[in-house]
């Protein structure tokens, strides 16, 4: 047996299909690629979603295990461990509920007959870290978005300038270079309401401080174009602990639980229309706008007489589960919650994407050579369209927010301009920075190393080193 099919690591993702996938996808890469026995721990419901999603052939030995969970305990509803069935008011809920998972996850390593190679957890996890430590255990955490977004993200919750900037329209990013300034517009609605003791401004502070005392960072991105955002982590973590390994996705992966007749009847219809001439739109598996925003982007839609494929979910206030109403349904091509959207962006008909720049959608979008009408919502989404319009060029703004003005003639505009301009390329984004991967675990195997030479009484390197990765091979 290789020393490698010893070695085992740990996978912990939250609880949203937006981190899941790439969890798993990262996952696969790992025992593929380079060899290693992989576990990802999660609550119960959400092991079953992975479950599902797993590649039949027997090959793939991803271990999932479960953590006991009760909905009831945190005031959720039943069989709601994930954000894809929660109201937004409610995802603080399942965020704080997160700590009760720590006994169970110590529980589980501290059964382990052979100590695990490396845990790497999520940002919203930053306990594990502890854990981690207590054990001597190389920790990484996995980051589902870009360094930049991200990057801006960890800044204004753990320093809040927006707070003690009250009177300016530009906020001063701290540790960014340059004295690097975003809009007050590019704040998510959460941060802008933030006192610095609410609840949303506590929970972040905690869990993404205790991250930053990891031993590094895996970060689902391209070096090549988030050089500022990457330069922000490893100036909080070191040179040679920040490893870009994106785009992590499995197109086949995100793609096999959800392929339904629904699926084929998108595609047939595209099939009927011309190349590049339709608009894919999509706020995402947990977002939606206003029931005014969604009434002037359809009149939009409508006046433009562009084909389009709408991915429609109830408005902001409105049960995310409830059956739509006839006041919703508007000319199109309309898709009730989900559709494929790796399908539909690899589509020779699909010419513009308007998104609500979430990160893994920007990768997949960007890997099929789509354009971007960006709508960002909250989180890193008002980062991330801001680095695609100013930094890469690929995207124009719509609008921000989920509660601010659309005007339909507006949505006529953005459309009509960048279907003018939009080229598609044959190829978008090539492959995955599996290099960033191979280093990481290289550290890892180096950190054990090193404490076997340690408790053996033998001096030990510092504690981030640049890793000899000569050994591993793809």
């Amino acid at each position: 047996m290789s020393t490698r099919s010893r070695e085992s690591v740990i996978l912990f993702p939250f609880m949203a299909q937006g981190h899941l996938i790439p969890y798993l996808a990262l996952a696969l890469r790992i025992q593929s690629k380079f060899g290693y026995n992989v576990t990802i721990v999660n609550t119960p419901l959400n092991i079953h979603k992975l479950q599902q999603l797993l590649p039949l052939n027997k090959t793939s030995k991803i271990n999932l295990v479960e953590l006991p969970f009760s909905c009831s305990d945190h005031n959720l509803p039943p069989n709601s461990e994930n954000t894809d069935v929660l109201p937004y008011p409610l995802i603080i809920n399942l965020l704080k509920s997160l700590h009760s998972l720590k006994p169970h996850f110590h529980k589980f390593i501290s059964d382990h007959l052979v100590t695990p190679l490396c845990i790497i957890s999520d940002i919203f996890l930053g306990w594990t870290v502890e854990i981690a430590q207590e054990f001597g255990i190389f920790h990484s955490v996995f980051v589902t978005g870009g360094a930049y977004g991200m990057g801006v993200f960890y800044s204004i919750w753990l320093n809040q300038p927006q707070i003690h900037q009250k009177d300016s329209e530009e906020i001063l990013v701290p540790d960014f270079p340059q004295n690097y300034k975003i809009q007050r517009s590019q704040l998510s609605n959460l941060q802008l309401r933030a006192t610095g003791t609410d609840t949303w401004s506590l929970f972040n502070k905690t869990e993404l401080s205790q991250t930053l005392n990891s031993d590094g960072f895996l970060i689902n991105t391209i070096e090549d174009f988030d050089q500022v955002g990457l330069s922000y982590f490893k100036s909080k973590l070191g040179q040679n602990s920040v490893w870009a390994v994106g785009p992590v996705a499995d197109y086949s992966l995100a793609l096999k639980s959800k392929i339904t007749t629904t699926s084929s009847d998108i595609i047939q219809w595209l099939e009927k229309h011309e190349k590049s001439s339709v608009l894919y739109i999509s706020f995402g598996s947990q977002d939606t706008i206003s029931r005014s925003q969604i009434m002037e982007l359809a009149i939009g839609l409508e006046k433009s007489n562009k084909n389009f494929i709408w991915v429609i979910r109830p408005p902001l206030g409105f049960d995310i589960n409830e059956e739509f109403r006839s006041e919703w349904k508007k000319k199109g091509l309309l898709v009730r919650k989900w559709a494929p959207q790796l399908e539909i962006l690899s589509h020779k008909s699909t010419s513009v994407f308007l998104s609500y720049c979430g990160w893994n959608s920007v990768l997949e979008s960007l890997s099929f050579g789509v354009p971007i009408i960006g709508w960002p919502l909250g989180a890193d989404q008002l980062s991330n369209s801001r680095l695609l319009e100013e930094e890469m060029g690929v995207c124009v703004e719509l609008a921000k927010g989920n509660r601010n003005e659309v005007k339909h003639e507006d949505v006529v505009n953005e459309k009509e301009s960048l279907f003018k301009n939009a080229i598609r390329e044959d190829e978008g984004l090539e492959g995955s920075s599996v290099k960033g991967i191979k280093e990481f675990l290289a550290a890892a195997l180096l950190r054990k190393k090193e404490k076997k030479m340690d408790h053996h009484g033998t001096t030990c390197t510092p504690r981030h080193p640049k890793p000899d990765c000569s050994s591993f091979t793809v």
